[in-house]
């Protein structure tokens, strides 16, 4: 008989825990917590990008023995582990200069740290895995809970960030996602968000940059560095090049919404989220730009980050920013008290006619999918025991 599942398995040789229904799988690691696979049951398309290299866990990395093969410092230390979407807390960029020293990663502590598992348990009719981390430095706790109902071809995701600490607390929290091939594809796939204004990167793109520094912009619109328009909802759209911008969510909405639909494989992907909790999305592209270890000049991933900073500038430019757009690009949790958010992770067929997704927004029966056609898909998700 059909049921859901959780239990631990390896994926590429390292340690995770698998949930299953009928419909879903999704993958989460135990080094940095990332979620790794995200997919229909019994396809072969992950939801959520992989990189081309080969991870390792991120706890155990040393820049003697890998720096070669992932970079050195802060940076390697993250992407030695670094796939699909990680969770990042404390700060969202590179460690300051101390941090650095200490050897803290990019990105904070948690992306890089073993997570604990509190609970795993399954039935016929839900699943759900609880897991924790510290951040030392951070004096912050996190635990996120994963629920996967029978028949839902959604997991919800609960996250609890709790300040350990004897002080106020200023920090960034970003949930990390990212979508590459086979899903996101160039003449294939289309990015949908529900966004509003936006600004470039400061700083460019290594000198590969596709979008002029410090641009405002509206979505999903803006120059390019040579004068023409370009639409960032579609994938990958010149090789050789890449970009970071800050995006701003329409907050006059209840919920949120990131959503990738490839025309080809029929199918979407995506999240629902609380555009209070986080009101950003930092949009990034590597289109075989970075020719370095451990990119190689092969990697196409795009970055939809959502949370509560726009850009991965460090929590020291954030606290000296402290808004854009009049929007704050930090939060603030007191000594002792904790903070929690949940949102939905999808995937789902659609059918051939559709070509692109205008809305996706909770509905009673789950989740409602608006396509540009006055096409509708409801699909159901799961939720919380």
């Amino acid at each position: 008989m059909p049921r859901c599942e959780a239990g631990p398995v390896l994926w590429k040789g390292r340690r995770a825990f698998r949930l299953s229904n009928s419909k879903v799988e999704m993958t989460v690691l135990l080094g940095g917590g990332h979620i790794a696979d995200f997919r229909l049951c019994g396809s072969p398309c992950n939801a959520v990008f992989e990189p081309p290299w080969q991870t390792i866990e991120p706890y155990e990395f040393s820049s003697p023995l890998h720096s070669a093969q992932y970079g050195d410092g802060p940076v390697g230390k993250f992407l030695s582990g670094y796939t699909g979407h990680a969770f990042v807390l404390g700060y969202f960029g590179m460690p300051n200069a101390e941090e650095a020293a200490r050897g803290l990663p990019l990105h904070g502590e948690a992306a890089s740290s073993e997570w604990r598992v509190i609970s795993s348990v399954a039935d016929n009719h839900h699943a759900s895995l609880s897991f924790e981390v510290s951040l030392p430095d951070y004096q912050l706790r996190a635990q996120r809970t994963l629920h996967l109902a029978f028949g839902a071809c959604s997991v919800l995701i609960e996250e609890r960030v709790t300040n350990l600490g004897k002080d106020a607390l200023d920090f960034q929290w970003v949930e990390h996602a990212a979508f590459g091939e086979p899903l996101f594809t160039s003449g294939e796939a289309r990015l949908s968000i529900s966004a509003t204004q936006g600004r470039t990167w400061p700083l460019g793109y290594e000198g590969h940059e596709l979008l002029p520094p410090n641009s405002d912009f509206h979505w999903p619109l803006t120059p390019t560095t040579t004068g023409e328009a370009l639409d960032l909802s579609l994938a990958f759209p010149r090789s050789g090049k890449g970009f970071v911008a800050a995006l701003l969510t329409d907050t006059t909405r209840p919920s949120a919404f990131v959503a990738v639909h490839n025309r080809r494989l029929n199918l979407a992907a995506g999240y629902v989220f609380d555009p209070q909790q986080f009101p950003w999305i930092a949009l990034w592209e590597e289109n075989r730009a970075r020719d370095y270890v451990p990119w190689n000049g092969m990697t196409r991933a795009r970055g939809v980050e959502f949370g509560t900073s726009p850009v991965p500038l460090g929590l020291q430019q954030a606290l000296a920013m402290k808004t854009l757009f009049d929007t704050p690009v930090f939060t603030t949790l007191a000594a002792g008290t904790a903070t929690t958010t949940a949102y939905h992770m999808f995937v789902t067929p659609v059918a051939g006619e559709w070509s692109v997704i205008t809305d996706v927004e909770p509905c009673q029966e789950g989740l409602l999918l608006r396509g540009n056609r006055n096409q509708e898909l409801k699909i159901p998700v799961s939720t919380a025991r």
